[in-house]
């Protein structure tokens, strides 16, 4: 196989519309290939040693050049191609956004006895974005998020019910997990550091947010969408959930750390339209 690539979007998804060109270095096209529905190219057109230029395009997203080098056997790997959607450097523009939550989701992990992971997300919440008016100003963005703790669901009913009680999130006690941002920190082009305090089963406490943003693009029902995706890391013990039980020394049944993940979509704007 001559020429072997992978096209990816910037949060791992696949793009099967993608086309790779590649060309010699006095810009003659020598190969064009489509990639298949998996974002995979392969072409065996045997191609000479030597450098050459490869791009990748695909419709919305930013066009990607990059040499790749073809060797004796006139191989080309040009391994993973990420694409950003078009625009996606630019910053979404300002005023308010509304959380999705519809094609949003708030994920955790936490270790299971040591060896596994477990699961869960949050199925009912909202929120607001204000992205601030200039480039300049963008560190005085907000975002403000509301989370409903008995919609917490790991695919189990027995362990939601024990993570719904007093043992954990006390959804009776605290019904709602809450995060309000008080500042962003730039962490480059496309990344920010957020910082917030996130109030959980009656503790409030400063949570920092790793954010990255994944460009925005208009949506079939004619609004404007912005993509994010965040993760942050909360010790239980922080928010005053000690709850465990030992299996074996030094294991725990549930780890005391949770990864969580946010794949947010935000819409321009105060009112969520009406979607599929």
């Amino acid at each position: 196989m001559a020429l072997n690539a992978r096209i990816r979007t910037r949060d791992g998804w696949a793009v099967p519309h993608a086309v790779v060109t590649v060309t010699d270095m006095t810009g003659t096209q020598v190969l064009r290939a489509d990639a298949d529905d998996e974002g995979v190219v392969r072409d065996g057109t045997a191609l000479a040693a030597g450098p050459y230029t490869v791009i990748v395009t695909a419709v919305g997203y930013a066009p990607v050049a990059s040499t790749a080098l073809v060797t004796a056997s006139g191989r080309a790997e040009v391994g993973n191609v990420v694409l950003a959607r078009q625009g996606g450097t630019e910053l979404p523009p300002p005023g308010p956004w509304t959380i999705d939550p519809a094609h949003s989701t708030v994920g955790a992990v936490a270790q299971h006895l040591g060896i596994t992971s477990v699961h869960g997300r949050f199925t009912e919440f909202g929120g607001r974005i204000e992205i601030a008016g200039a480039a300049e100003d963008i560190e005085k963005s907000r975002v403000e998020a509301v989370i409903r703790s008995a919609s917490i669901d790991t695919g189990n009913g027995m362990r939601d019910g024990h993570l719904k009680s007093a043992d954990f999130l006390d959804v009776e006690q605290y019904p709602e997990i809450t995060y309000r941002s008080n500042g962003l920190t730039p962490a480059g082009t496309d990344r920010w550091t957020v910082h917030g305090e996130l109030g959980m089963h009656g503790v409030v406490r400063p949570v920092d947010l790793d954010l990255s943003y994944l460009g925005t693009g208009a949506d079939p029902w004619g609004g404007t969408r912005a993509a994010f995706r965040a993760t942050a890391e909360l010790r239980r013990e922080d928010f005053a959930m000690n709850y465990n039980q030992v299996v074996q020394a030094g294991i725990s049944a549930i780890g005391t750390t949770l990864k969580v993940t946010l794949d947010i979509q935000a819409v321009q704007g105060e009112v969520l339209p009406q979607t599929g």
